[in-house]
């Protein structure tokens, strides 16, 4: 919901850092793996009762997470590269709530477990709808700076690191901020399942029947 708002603001300075970034040698490939790892760092920070070095390292990770995509868009883009950030993104969402599972088991498995389910389905509603639009030739404009296809939703990208940074600066509040979006993640996938099957049965109207 919020990233087509928040993306243009920060578009300029990651256009900036990227620029020298790809002045020294650096590849797109090479900061999504950097991201991912520095990201795992945010886990175990987590999981080790370290909730402030953990935010530390989720928005560094992050911050890497926006700058690959700047660089690809420098170097070109690659379905290579758009298959590994995208896949490297999706684990990393899955583990950071275990971290907190992991720090306090009584009080936050659950509510992290259901959190994880709550990703499978804005995840599976993601994905099947970026394959599906990839092959039928849909595009959407605003998300023309991504490297798939998707239907936006109430909990996207910037409101995973938003709840994820109260995760960190509140943890003792963990299960509650779990709930919540979890439940954001259970309407969106809810819509993305009506709108994307809606979407995709118009346009084989449109197209003869084709499905």
């Amino acid at each position: 919901m919020l990233d087509r708002h928040v993306v243009p603001y920060l578009k300029p300075g990651l256009h900036r850092a990227a620029c020298a970034l790809h002045a020294r040698g650096a590849s797109a490939d090479q900061v999504t793996v950097a991201g991912f790892a520095i990201g795992i760092g945010a886990v175990l920070a987590v999981s080790l009762q370290a909730p402030l070095l953990g935010l530390a390292l989720l928005l560094m990770g992050r911050l890497a997470d926006g700058l690959d995509g700047e660089l690809a868009r420098l170097r070109g883009p690659s379905d290579a590269g758009a298959f590994l950030d995208i896949t490297l993104d999706f684990i990393f969402y899955a583990l950071f709530p275990l971290g907190f599972a992991f720090a306090d088991p009584a009080a936050n498995a659950l509510p992290a477990a259901v959190l994880v389910a709550s990703f499978v389905g804005t995840g599976a509603s993601f994905l099947a709808f970026a394959g599906q639009a990839d092959r039928r030739g849909i595009a959407r404009v605003q998300f023309a700076y991504k490297g798939l296809t998707y239907l936006d939703g109430l909990a996207e990208g910037t409101e995973t690191i938003v709840a994820f940074a109260l995760m960190c600066l509140f943890p003792q509040h963990f299960a509650l901020i779990a709930w919540a979006f979890a439940a954001l993640c259970a309407v969106t996938a809810i819509n993305r399942v009506v709108s994307g099957y809606r979407t995709l049965t118009a346009q084989a109207s449109e197209c003869g029947g084709r499905r």
